[in-house]
């Protein structure tokens, strides 16, 4: 059976950008190689779903050993990508400020591969909302294929991150 896609993105207009890539950095406190999200394409008015964007670049960190002579995206930092996203919609439906923690990863499962050159696009769907935590269901989709699915944990964890004061609140996934 062909797994499903979270919501259609016939509807959507992938060049769009809902959140650039200066304030996804505002908001996620990932930096350098391990930033994952390049933007957010769309999100729901509720915030409970939401559409993002990792270009995959063949000068990547892991491109050299990650297969050498033929590279693979490694599946964690498919899930890394899309817990960014989910961060990012969460963030701005809370405006919370408080780091944010990574807690379960449940049912993932890879379905082909991802490459250098590739544009991964990362679909993000709320299961359970909480002030505190979210769950969230998140796919890869690349050349109109699955690549990646997983069930997601984040939780609010220690104290309220002053970097971004002012801004949409930061979140870490990992």
């Amino acid at each position: 059976m062909a797994a499903q896609f979270l919501f259609d993105l016939s509807t959507i207009d992938l060049d769009a950008m809902a959140v650039p890539p200066d304030e996804v950095g505002r908001i996620n406190p990932q930096a350098g190689h391990m930033r994952h999200l390049d933007h957010v394409i769309w999100m729901a008015r509720d915030y409970s779903q939401s559409l993002g964007v990792k270009r995959v670049r063949h000068d990547e960190f892991w491109v050299a050993g990650h297969i050498p002579g033929r590279p693979l995206m490694p599946g964690v930092l498919m899930i890394e990508a899309g817990a960014q996203l989910a961060s990012v919609a969460y963030r701005h439906r809370t405006r919370n400020n408080q780091f944010m923690a990574f807690t379960h990863i449940d049912n993932a499962v890879f379905r082909c591969q991802v490459v250098p050159g590739n544009t991964l696009y990362l679909l993000a769907q709320e299961r359970k909302f909480q002030p505190r935590r979210f769950i969230c269901d998140i796919q890869g989709v690349v050349n109109d294929a699955l690549a990646f699915e997983a069930t997601i944990s984040g939780m609010i964890v220690g104290e309220t991150r002053q970097r971004n004061a002012g801004a949409p609140a930061g979140a870490s996934m990992a």
